[in-house]
């Protein structure tokens, strides 16, 4: 019983960790490249699950002559059953319906970026980051409220792409999923931070007047950023909900989805693709065992032990900002070109430059 109890805390642990490192890494992009304070991630992350909920379980159920209108919410129970019914027996159709899913996500994603971009992006600091911070918030409340949408404060359950593996091995067919997308988000930001696009955004973040007066056009790239920062943390809304099988608007709030990257991205250091995902396994992990553990404080602690994770999270982020204001991996200068290269290259220009003279 201790072995299965471990394995599914561990299991659950790292499905964790690579989900908020995906969105760790999209707000990396946001503000330690291009300096945006997008405070609203949470518009991003429900987004995701709000597509799922709303849009890919009724594709589904069009598909085999279910309810898709108001009575997909109606009679939610009975058509996702049928539905995964349909999974259980047809990998191929699961695996589709998860791809679908997962793109069509960063698709709106995307989108949701874009439209938010019109009436924040030429804003600075301070009111930039209230008014993403507000639009998340609208997101929840049309969420919590329209029941057609994912029917309200009660949410609604989705197809299980993951019903077909088993439910032995479904935790890890989603763990294998998710670090996959994970690892595939970090190399494309790393490649992008190596070139010259992540060069620009990193100018514009030191210096947008510089950035523009050299030609280039500010408001653009910071809005492409929006846009592509926007699909991968939908992407992470949208692994969440399949994980779940369920999306409420109860799952995604705004110190969970907003604050708690943030303290990763600050803990591990902005500017860094592995500081993102070191914060990330380092918070989660620390808040997870928290969580795990802390009914034994019931009786030592004055307060309802609820409280006692943020304590602890807090307290951590304190001493890292007092001790390492740059985080545990600070920025490092992005080489063009390696040593070895930059040598050889030097090399055929000095003999030039002598027959020249």
């Amino acid at each position: 019983m201790e072995l299965s109890v471990i394995y599914i805390f561990l299991t659950n642990l790292a499905i964790l960790i690579g989900l908020f490192a995906i969105i760790s890494l999209s707000l990396n992009l946001e503000y330690g490249y291009a300096g945006i304070p997008n405070f609203g991630k949470l518009l991003a992350v429900a987004g995701g699950a709000y597509f799922v909920g709303a849009l890919s379980g009724r594709a589904l159920a069009i598909a085999y002559g279910q309810p898709a209108g108001l009575g997909y919410i109606e009679r939610n129970i009975e058509v996702v059953g049928f539905l995964n019914g349909v999974l259980s027996s047809s990998p191929l159709h699961s695996i589709v319906f998860l791809i679908m899913s997962i793109v069509g996500a960063a698709f709106f994603g995307g989108l949701l970026g874009y439209v938010s971009s019109y009436p924040a992006i030429r804003l600075r600091g301070d009111y930039l980051a209230i008014t993403l911070l507000a639009m998340g918030e609208i997101l929840w409340v049309i969420g919590d409220n329209w029941q057609p949408l994912i029917g309200g404060s009660m949410g609604v359950r989705i197809p299980d792409p993951f019903r077909w593996v088993g439910g032995q091995y479904r935790p890890l067919a989603i763990l294998l999923t998710v670090l996959i997308t994970a690892a595939i988000v970090f190399i494309y930001l790393e490649y992008l931070g190596r070139a010259p696009l992540g060069r620009v955004l990193k100018a514009i973040r030191e210096n947008e007047l510089s950035a523009g007066v050299h030609g280039k056009d500010v408001v653009r790239l910071r809005t492409k950023t929006l846009i592509v920062g926007f699909a991968i943390a939908a992407i992470s809304g949208a692994l969440n909900s399949l994980w779940t099988v369920s999306v409420s608007p109860k799952d995604f709030e705004r110190v969970r989805h907003t604050f708690m990257p943030w303290v990763m991205v600050m803990i591990g250091g902005a500017g860094n693709n592995l500081g993102a995902v070191i914060g990330a396994m380092i918070f989660v992990t620390l808040r997870e065992l928290i969580v795990f553990y802390k009914h034994f404080f019931e009786a030592i602690v004055p307060f309802d032990v609820i409280w006692l994770e943020y304590l602890f999270l807090g307290l951590a982020l304190i001493i890292v900002l007092m001790y390492r204001p740059e985080g545990l991996l600070p920025e490092k200068p992005t080489k063009t070109l390696s040593a070895k290269k930059l040598k050889a290259i030097a090399s055929r220009v000095e003999p030039a430059k002598e027959k020249a003279t």
